[in-house]
């Protein structure tokens, strides 16, 4: 009986997960993950079965290793997405150095004092 719950349980934790990620995949237009989960949660749900434990922590390390490089994949595009803005703002304040360095070598032997 015992078993019988869990597995019901773990269906409708896997359920409720496989639905989340099609949310949260909705706006991008793509649900790429939907195999890996199922793959994770029916290993974890045979395991349980099968009466051998689940090393828990390796699983959440690799959880989080996959959350981290789908982040940096997010990263990427994004900096790629903003990059002309941010290189035209390292620009602009490079120019305004330059511009200050120049006005203060014109201004060195004069009395006026230089910002």
């Amino acid at each position: 009986m015992k078993k019988v719950a869990l597995i019901i349980i773990l269906w409708m934790i896997w359920t409720f997960m496989s639905m989340g990620w099609k949310l949260a995949n909705a706006n991008a237009g793509e649900i790429k993950s939907s195999e890996y989960n199922k793959a994770v949660i029916a290993h974890v749900i045979k395991e349980k079965i099968s009466g051998n434990g689940v090393d828990h922590s390796a699983l959440m390390k690799q959880e989080l290793n996959v959350l981290v490089y789908a982040m940096s994949l997010e990263m990427a595009n994004i900096i790629e997405k903003h990059l002309p803005y941010i290189l035209e703002g390292l620009a602009s304040e490079i120019r305004q150095n330059a511009d200050n360095e120049y006005k203060c070598s014109l201004l060195k032997d004069t009395n006026v004092a230089c910002n």
